[in-house]
């Protein structure tokens, strides 16, 4: 798939140097204010902070444009601002200009991404789950039942774990397992405000533009991995082949057609879901391209319509978000939200928020949500994210 691409200030990527991608990423600093953003195209590096967009009741769009033509009128050549924007679009976003950007071609590219990344070191780690199993399992049930009542046709239920460490985090090391783990996808680390830091690796585009190119690759209906390849390759099949998955990937498609099509002279959406993998999960995915009618609609404007999709809320929209602030016992803040960049062109590439973790200290919070059916079942459903851990549990060195 073709992604959209930020606009460097440094003359532009070297997409032929080996290790350029992967140098980058060893270069990354969780004590700055450093974002590491990579995609299956582009990856990105910034220094410093030129302006900040400001948290006001404008628009998001509106504030975001602001900031960037006054860093224009200053004199920074082709700014990006870049950061994290929460599942409450009214809420937080921790957006900046950077005074610098430094971009490589794409991780997957770099032959050096194959080296093996520096394990995690031994440490002992207190694991609490909020909320408790058993209380998940029992918020899906009920779930369930308004669904079955008509209430709604789909909600996403998320679970968190609050993990603390004996020792000092190392961000860069679990920054480095996560994008080798998967390079293809999408590997993140921006600062998230009152020194934590919201890092992860994302499979899932919510929207990207280039020109008048838009590109949506929404992702709905998984399956865990499984180490015997034969079991993988037959849970891949049923996948493919799920009436409950596929009616929850439906669902998502549906939603985002409908919003895009105001914007798009013309949209391609493919009749049936492709399969995407990554380390720890298989997932139901639709690629939907489409035309934009008016070339000044930006890649933010457009992912703040889409944002949030079924994929991580539910539908219809106003109905599972009540039912997400009475079920989950906390505040998803940027998990579910969208991480990515635009330029003052209106390129952009804008990722949903999911497979992550908030650090701050010797803390890390990870997140992990399943979309909940009429068809649904509690144990499913809390393995289902217990599989979605994995990807950051992994990274960040802590057992099975």
């Amino acid at each position: 798939m073709h992604h959209a691409s930020p606009t460097p200030t440094d003359g532009g990527p070297d997409r032929t140097a080996i290790g350029a991608a992967s140098g980058l990423l060893g270069q990354y600093r969780a004590d700055a204010d450093e974002v590491f953003f990579a995609s299956p195209t582009r990856t990105l590096l910034t220094a410093g902070v030129h302006a900040r967009v400001p948290q006001d009741d404008r628009p998001l769009t509106v504030r975001v444009a602001g900031t960037l033509a006054e860093a224009q009128r200053a004199g920074l050549q082709r700014p990006l601002v870049v950061g994290a924007v929460a599942f409450d679009q009214a809420g937080r976003a921790e957006l900046a200009v950077p005074a610098a950007v430094r971009t490589a071609g794409a991780l997957r590219d770099d032959p050096l991404v194959a080296l093996p990344a520096p394990p995690a070191a031994a440490a002992g780690w207190q694991v609490r789950p909020v909320p408790a199993p058993e209380a998940y399992g029992a918020g899906v049930a009920a779930a369930v039942e308004r669904l079955r009542a008509g209430e709604l046709s789909k909600v996403v239920l998320a679970r968190t774990l609050e993990l603390s460490s004996d020792r000092p985090l190392d961000l860069p090391a679990v920054l480095q397992r996560l994008a080798r783990r998967d390079p293809g996808g999408y590997t993140f680390a921006v600062p998230a405000g009152g020194g934590r830091t919201l890092i992860g690796a994302s499979p899932e585009l919510l929207l990207s533009r280039r020109g008048t190119a838009v590109l949506a690759n929404p992702l709905a209906g998984s399956v865990p991995r499984s180490e015997d390849l034969g079991e993988d390759v037959r849970r891949a099949a049923a996948l493919l082949e799920s009436p409950k998955d596929l009616h929850e990937h439906a669902v998502v498609v549906d939603a985002i057609r409908a919003a895009l099509a105001p914007y798009c002279r013309t949209l391609d959406v493919p009749e049936r879901p492709t399969l995407v993998r990554t380390a720890a999960m298989w997932h139901l995915a639709t690629t939907i391209s489409g035309e934009l009618a008016d070339p000044a609609v930006s890649a933010l404007e457009l992912a703040c319509a889409l944002h949030p999709t079924p994929a991580v809320c539910g539908t219809p929209t106003d109905v599972a978000r009540r039912v997400i602030g009475e079920v989950e016992p906390f505040d998803r803040g940027l998990y579910t939200g969208m991480v990515g960049w635009s330029d003052a062109t209106g390129d952009g590439e804008w990722v949903v928020t999911i497979r992550c973790a908030e650090a701050e200290g010797r803390t890390l919070r990870v997140y992990a949500g399943a979309g909940v059916v009429e068809q649904s079942r509690p144990e499913a459903e809390l393995a289902e994210t217990s599989a979605k851990f994995r990807t950051f549990l992994d990274a960040a060195g802590v057992a099975r």
